[in-house]
């Protein structure tokens, strides 16, 4: 390695990739070497994070005698354990290093995927450790913030966008793959006699068939072995990414942390919110449909479109992309009230489902624009403090600007997982209160229209205080 690219062992002691020079000798590939195992560890995260989002629908069927409320908590439950660990994951690549975390973060996954097979081979099982369960695949949850973070300080600030954007994008399909592959794991005893007895399901038309629920958790085990392995062997520490709580705490008092925090709500805690309680939301509305069957296309759209998001925001701007995302959004959950049942009458299940694609292709979009917006802010904000200074108070301002806006996407990424947690119990509470989900949306629209004059005033007109 060269000079501008010392390691020793797994740990770049010097990492420039704002120097193009070293960015094309070097460093876009020891970078995409991390992005490229970075990826299928947050997949895996995603997957058993949103594994219950799947598993819920099955387990009345299963023989367990829980409520709807009990289930709508059970889906909702991963997203609030998951986003208050992000708060604290958010800190942890520049305290222990990116590698050292990814290893660590991702082995925790087993927890939840071991637990999760056991207890489901047992109907008494009792609601708590089903809880605890849920509680325990917040750590999957957790693993966002850490990643992006992770992954912002190996590119360059007109790379970030789409760098963050595959990362999250094609991590994010692990939604997706859970609740497409769970109806297909569960149907055959895929792990022999190590996978533990079939549960007997009774079927409408009075006969029963075998499921194999455990396989839903059991499916992970080796997945998740073997890419902590990958990452131990082969991902980077950065030393110059290292950094204490104290330092990264200053974004407490900044005031565009928290604008972004409000920002990302709306864009990934629509996508984690909407992919936890689709599945159930389309089971209350259309009670003869079986949701596994296709509401996996909504998270898998809201994935892959991700890194479009990015790559658009990289070529027209994070903020004017952000703006008329938002516009989008009202649009789709407008469409969302046209097509629901009334009073459990009604309703047209093509028209609500592809309402719903929009609203999963715009959150995907948005989560896109709105991690590529935050390097930016704060790369410029450490820049123009620095200006008409000398190349050392440069160099260190862009390892602060770094800092911050890895500090800002991990936060951000915490507090934008409420969205999981939000979004499930607020359909199950306008269930309660009023028999249907109309107050629910209504709500989620007149949050759209806050984001959409956040992204205006501040961020896309003429003259804003931080365009980008």
């Amino acid at each position: 390695m060269s000079d501008t690219s010392r390691s020793t062992g797994r740990v770049l002691t010097i990492w420039t990739p704002e120097d193009k020079a070293f960015w094309e000798t070097e460093g876009k590939a020891i970078a995409n070497q991390n992005l490229w195992i970075s990826i299928p560890a947050l997949f895996l995260a995603f997957a058993v994070w949103m594994v219950w989002s799947a598993v819920v629908t099955q387990l009345p069927a299963a023989g367990f005698k829980f409520t709807t409320d009990q289930l709508f908590w059970l889906a909702a439950m991963p997203a609030l354990s998951g986003a208050t660990l992000r708060i604290f994951y958010s800190f942890m690549v520049p305290i222990v290093g990116g590698r050292r975390w990814t290893v660590l973060s991702t082995l925790s996954l087993l927890i939840p995927a071991i637990g999760i097979g056991l207890a489901v081979q047992n109907p008494d099982t009792p609601y708590w450790v089903m809880l605890l369960l849920a509680v325990f695949c917040g750590f999957g949850g957790g693993n966002f913030s850490s990643s992006m973070a992770n992954i912002s300080f190996f590119f360059p600030k007109e790379r970030k966008g789409s760098a963050l954007g595959l990362n999250a994008g094609l991590g994010n399909l692990g939604v997706s793959s859970v609740q497409f592959m769970v109806p297909l794991v569960i149907a055959a005893g895929i792990f022999g006699w190590f996978g533990g007895d079939p549960q007997i399901v009774q079927l409408a038309d009075g006969g029963t068939r075998k499921i194999w629920l455990q396989n839903a958790a059991f499916v992970w085990v080796i997945p998740i072995v073997v890419t902590s392995l990958l990452a131990f062997l082969m991902m980077n520490d950065i030393a110059d990414a290292r950094s204490s709580f104290k330092d990264q705490a200053v974004i407490f008092g900044r005031k565009h942390n928290w604008l972004m925090c409000w920002l990302y709500l709306g864009t990934f805690g629509s996508f984690i919110g909407f992919s936890a309680g689709f599945p159930l939301l389309i089971k209350s509305q259309f009670p003869n449909v079986n949701p596994l069957e296709f509401a996996w296309m909504g998270p898998f759209l809201g994935a892959v479109i991700r890194p479009f998001g990015g790559w658009l925001s990289d070529k027209l701007g994070g903020a004017r992309v952000t703006l008329w995302n938002f516009v989008a959004m009202i649009v789709g959950v407008i469409g969302v009230l046209q097509f629901l049942p009334e009073g459990g009458q009604g309703g047209n299940l093509t028209g609500f489902f592809v309402s719903f694609l929009v609203l999963f292709a715009t959150s995907g979009i948005g989560n896109g624009s709105t991690f590529r917006m935050i390097p930016v802010i704060f790369m410029d904000e450490a820049m123009e403090a620095v200006k008409g200074k000398g190349p050392e108070a440069q160099a260190a301002a862009v390892k602060e600007g770094n800092m911050m806006a890895a500090a800002v996407l991990g936060f951000s990424a915490a507090i934008g997982a409420y969205g999981g947690f939000f979004i499930p119990k607020t359909y199950g509470m306008s269930l309660t209160m009023t028999g249907g989900v109309h107050a629910a949306l209504w709500g989620f629209i007149g949050f759209y229209v806050t984001c959409v004059a956040i992204t205006w005033w501040f961020y896309a007109r003429k003259g804003a205080e931080r365009p980008c």
